[in-house]
């Protein structure tokens, strides 16, 4: 008889049952923890979008759904932050898969100890440019239709109202999406050219003015694919907010739509 046995033993049958009731309580919160961090390292994670880089794709508020099987697993794939705290000799993958261009994804930012999402832009080997506000991939500019104007107010930044084109982007490999564009003149739109190293990606924000993203001398850099979380899939809810305004834009439409 085992010592907790042997004083259970002598308690009143309501304070055994109690006990029994909180082991099994105990245990079955103890699965439920488990199989959710397998869920979340192995299959699906949420994440929350708390910037305005990915405008128009995603808002200030938006839940995303990730796939993190997509491109493989790594020690980034852990729930919580728990593969910071690997050993970095740990950044190999299983499953090595590299995203296609246009494939949105969450990474690990090991600079800045943050969790970002960007656009996938250029692949190993790419050749990487932007001139006045115009993307080139190998050289070639990457085909842009201007949409229309809008405005919108700033969750976060000044001013609280950004006047922005809105245009559809389209890719090489005939993938399109939706940008913003303050105009061709800011800071971000000079850029490279720069190859792409062996294992690496380049990303870009699609609210181009807007992001800090591999073109910026703070941001990530050429992100190794080993830091690559997952592919977002869609935006299954949201909390973001925006009042109607007069002449201000007010998003919508997000919700179970492709990336």
């Amino acid at each position: 008889m085992s010592r907790l046995e042997a004083i259970t033993r002598h308690l009143p049958g309501w304070a055994r049952s109690g006990l029994d009731e909180a082991g099994d309580a105990v245990h079955f919160l103890a699965g439920v923890a488990g199989l959710w961090f397998a869920m979340t390292s192995v299959a699906f994670a949420f994440f929350y979008i708390p910037s305005e880089s990915m405008q128009p794709t995603l808002e200030v508020g938006d839940r995303i759904l990730v796939s993190k099987w997509a491109y493989g697993y790594s020690r980034h794939s852990l729930p919580l932050g728990l593969g910071d705290h690997l050993p970095e000799s740990w950044d190999g993958r299983i499953g090595w898969a590299v995203p296609d261009r246009g494939d949105v994804v969450v990474l690990r930012d090991t600079r800045q100890n943050l969790t970002l999402i960007k656009r996938v832009i250029g692949l190993p080997g790419d050749e990487i440019a932007v001139r006045e506000g115009r993307l080139y991939i190998n050289g070639n500019v990457v085909e842009r239709e201007l949409v229309d104007r809008r405005s919108y107010r700033q969750f976060h930044g000044y001013p609280e109202v950004v006047e922005v084109e809105h245009y559809v982007e389209t890719f090489p490999e005939g993938f399109s999406h939706e940008t913003y564009e303050r105009d061709d003149r800011q800071y971000l739109d000079e850029f490279g050219p720069v190859i792409i190293p062996a294992g690496r990606i380049f990303l870009m924000g699609d609210n181009r003015d807007n992001s800090t993203d591999s073109r910026a001398a703070d941001g990530p850099g050429f992100v190794p694919i080993s830091h690559v979380i997952g592919r977002a899939e869609t935006v299954p809810f949201t909390f973001a907010r925006c009042r109607i305004e007069p002449g201000l834009y007010c998003p919508s439409g997000r919700v179970w739509r492709g990336l």
